[in-house]
């Protein structure tokens, strides 16, 4: 799932080295690039590169502590972090005012509101496709066959992400349709979804109530994600649609699905717990895992929350912690033994 920053960062700096050994005796030069991997672990800073490239170091090492390591810390270790990654991402920054990555996590902690992040990113967003544009045209010009093609999408990947972060920014304010278009846009650039803005584009379109459109989705899932037939997104935003029509029928279907395809479902759907946003990109987590279902409720929070009970939680979340727990019993004892109180939501289940 995703992108993965510390591989991009090697990529970008082999693509490199490679080119760098042009002209070399090509024995010599094989065994050069044979050592390519233990020098990029061990001696980093000796290989060939760019500022732009030791700007992406420092986004890729902000990733790790921002996305991977924050949210399982507290108090003072929290704060460290915090701080950690916003002085990796000024330095990157200050290597490269034209690091897109950088620029676009940092704008997280900076702007005053969602709201007013979603206008940054829509605002800069021309701004960014130019630049990568630019830098893709540039190293289709330097280099040749398959250096080319990875070049080319290395300079691409910062516009995919801002275009990614853009549709979950607008999904996240209420601006649906926009976050279809983003999303759209996105997957007409990267039509293999590398950034899985699919996922997003999903519960778009059943807050828009667009059936169609979600079902269209689905079939293009044989080109956009073929091994996937469906997803734990495409199941919650069918089953907010189906509730939303009173179809409970239809509704449950989709919860035995996930039940019956995701392991520890039954305690994910009952908690619902929402996690903080992966910063660089989507979290990466293994397909058709409990933790992919764990990401996949928690970016379903807008389907969930959405409306209001006589206590104050989201309808269609309710809905959902008593159809699980109708589904397994067994579960809903254990959540209640852990959380006696039941965190005054599914209180009816029992």
């Amino acid at each position: 799932m995703a992108h993965d920053p510390r591989r991009e960062d090697y990529q970008r700096l082999a693509l490199r080295f490679a080119c760098s050994l042009d002209g070399a005796d090509p024995a010599a030069a094989a065994r050069a690039f044979a050592g390519f991997g233990r020098r990029f672990q061990q001696d980093r800073d000796a290989l060939p590169q760019s500022d732009a490239d030791r700007a992406f170091h420092l986004v890729a090492m902000a990733a790790e502590v921002v996305d991977y390591r924050l949210p399982f810390a507290v108090g003072a270790q929290a704060d460290r972090l915090i701080a950690r990654g916003k002085a990796l991402l000024d330095e990157a920054l200050s290597l490269d005012p034209l690091c897109w990555d950088a620029l676009r996590m940092r704008s997280s902690s900076e702007a005053p509101s969602i709201e007013e992040r979603y206008r940054l990113l829509a605002d800069r967003a021309e701004e960014v496709r130019a630049s990568c544009e630019a830098a893709r045209d540039e190293a289709l010009r330097a280099l040749d066959g398959e250096r080319a093609a990875l070049g080319g999408e290395l300079a691409l990947r910062p516009w995919w992400r801002w275009l990614a972060t853009l549709a979950e920014e607008a999904l996240i304010c209420g601006h649906n349709h926009a976050a279809a278009r983003a999303a759209e846009r996105l997957l007409a650039c990267d039509p293999s979804d590398s950034c899985d803005v699919r996922f997003t584009l999903a519960y778009a379109l059943a807050k828009l109530e667009d059936e169609r459109g979600l079902e269209e989705l689905a079939a293009r899932y044989a080109t956009l994600s073929p091994t996937r037939a469906g997803d734990a997104w495409l199941a919650l935003a069918r089953m907010a649609l189906a509730h939303r029509r009173c179809d409970y029928a239809k509704a449950s279907e989709q919860v035995g699905w996930l039940i019956d395809s995701y392991p520890g479902a039954a305690g994910v759907l009952l908690r619902q717990t929402e996690l903080p946003d992966g910063e660089f990109s989507r979290l990466r987590v293994a397909p058709f895992s409990e933790d992919e279902l764990v990401i996949a409720v928690s970016e379903g929070i807008v389907l969930l929350q959405e409306g209001t009970d006589r206590r104050g939680a989201g309808v269609l979340g309710e809905w959902l912690i008593r159809e699980t727990a109708r589904r397994d019993p067994a579960a809903w004892r254990t959540l209640r033994r852990e959380a006696p109180d039941g965190r005054g939501r599914g209180d009816e289940a029992s």
